[in-house]
């Protein structure tokens, strides 16, 4: 599915991805990390219905738009990483960080 258009007529989200490297100096202090790859969680934000139609496709089966949010979406990053950052607040500052739709779990012990 190529979404070019769309994603050119998109209003851009400007919320800050942070620095890989901000994130790795984190680990290093750490004896303990754990990795989690968060790739499907983009599929469990849904998209408002009023925007639902912008996603529009036809295809050999029918006429389909999509209720949760697909990977191409130019905004999809910004959005999961947003809700993510949300979601897990209260032990991000001593337990995890998250770079886009990774997870990277630290500590001295597990």
């Amino acid at each position: 599915m190529d979404y070019k258009t769309l994603n050119t007529w998109t209003e851009k989200d400007h919320f800050l991805m942070p620095y890989i490297y901000h994130i790795l100096d984190r680990l290093v202090v750490n004896g303990w990390y754990f990795f989690f790859d968060g790739h499907s969680g983009y599929n469990q934000i849904s998209i408002a219905p009023e925007d639902q139609e912008k996603t529009t496709f036809t295809c050999l089966y029918g006429t389909f738009m999509f209720e949760w949010m697909p990977f191409k979406l130019c905004n999809a990053p910004g959005t999961f990483h947003h809700c993510m950052i949300l979601i897990l607040s209260d032990i991000m500052k001593d337990t995890i960080e998250v770079f886009m739709d990774d997870f990277s779990v630290v500590g001295d012990s597990f």
